[in-house]
């Protein structure tokens, strides 16, 4: 079984790659832009293939990510290119465009296949509405009823509980949450819960609250188009949330997977058959996304928010800075990664 696994993260997360990169690599095709080389994975180049338009296209043995190496992504590097083929050198907003393009595409990919999910099995959308409070619960014991809505959050708005889930997972003082409820006969609640703490089969201890939200199902084309754009919407706000979290040290960088806990939620989906794994596809191809465009060195946002200065300030970031912040972000991302995997690790241990 483990190996069906590890054959579907490798695919999934090669489809996810392949796409961003893809992304990238038509729009500076497009532009004119000299490309070198077009890669999926990193590391040693596994199989390579040198095509008609002189592009180098290669297979990598590590399946975290990619590349399109493009010349003069930085500045004029080759003196062998024509001076209009390197990317430096395209109008700004071309360059925007081949920087922004892999994001734009792990997004639409993440919108057809949500919309392929609800068009088969139909849609469905959390809401805040509670559907059912377990028998002696904290949430019971606390006061949570039946058809309650849940409104905030420790202070925080909630419309769904996509989002709203992403706060439990926010630190606390005294393990005490204040969820904010409207019940069904309208009267407004302030109601503090400490949930009960369980330890699963791994012996990691978990916060219970012992509440079932209910879920609003719908079948049809339309349907499925505004479950498509729900979702996704749903899902940046619960990443927007979350990155919120880490910043502001309200969420806990142990709450983050990497490869090998992306691999265990595979892995753990697979008993659900095809279309959870559409939903993980979706799910995963959003957060790429997502984090792609922060504003953060060595990602694309990173490359846009430089040239957004550029454009302000009317010339170019010094290439020695802009380099500079590159490597440093690179460094940092390689340390969280190592980090995250590790702890991965010895969780599954």
């Amino acid at each position: 079984m483990w190996i069906l696994s590890l054959l579907l993260f490798i695919l999934i997360l090669g489809i996810i790659i392949l796409v961003h990169e893809f992304g990238h690599f038509i729009w500076a095709k497009k532009s004119g832009v000299f490309i070198y080389e077009f890669s999926i994975g990193m590391g040693p180049v596994i199989f390579s293939h040198k095509g008609k338009d002189n592009i180098n296209y290669n297979i990598r043995a590590l399946p975290i990510g990619g590349f399109v190496q493009m010349a003069g992504e930085v500045y004029e590097d080759d003196q062998e290119i024509p001076k209009e083929k390197f990317l430096c050198n395209r109008p700004w907003y071309q360059r925007l465009g081949i920087l922004s393009a892999g994001v734009i595409n792990n997004f639409l990919l993440a919108l057809v296949l949500l919309f392929f999910l609800a068009l088969i099995w139909g849609s469905n959308n959390t809401t805040n509405q509670v559907l059912k409070v377990e028998e002696n619960s904290a949430a019971m014991k606390a006061g949570i009823k039946d058809k309650d809505e849940i409104v905030a959050i420790n202070n925080h708005k909630v419309s769904n509980w996509d989002v709203g889930q992403i706060y439990l997972y926010y630190k606390v003082v005294n393990n005490t949450y204040t969820f904010d409820v409207i019940h069904e006969n309208g009267q407004k609640e302030t109601i503090e819960i400490v949930p009960d703490i369980v330890k699963d089969e791994k012996g990691n201890e978990r916060n219970v609250f012992g509440i079932q939200m209910n879920v609003n199902e719908e079948k049809g084309f339309f349907a499925s188009i505004k479950y498509a754009f729900v979702k996704f919407k749903n899902v940046i706000h619960s990443m927007a949330i979350t990155v919120k979290g880490l910043i502001t040290g309200k969420l806990s960088i142990n709450n983050l997977s990497g490869p090998v806990g992306i691999y265990e939620v595979i892995d753990s989906s697979l008993q659900y058959g095809i279309m959870q794994i559409i939903y993980i596809t979706a799910f995963l191809c959003i957060n790429v996304g997502f984090i792609n465009i922060l504003p953060f060195p060595a990602f694309d946002g990173g490359h846009i928010m430089f040239m957004i200065i550029e454009k302000i300030k009317g010339s170019p970031v010094n290439l020695k800075f802009e380099n500079i912040c590159n490597l440093v972000g690179m460094a940092l991302l390689m340390l969280l990664m190592v980090y995250i995997t590790i702890k991965d690790i010895l969780v599954l241990f």
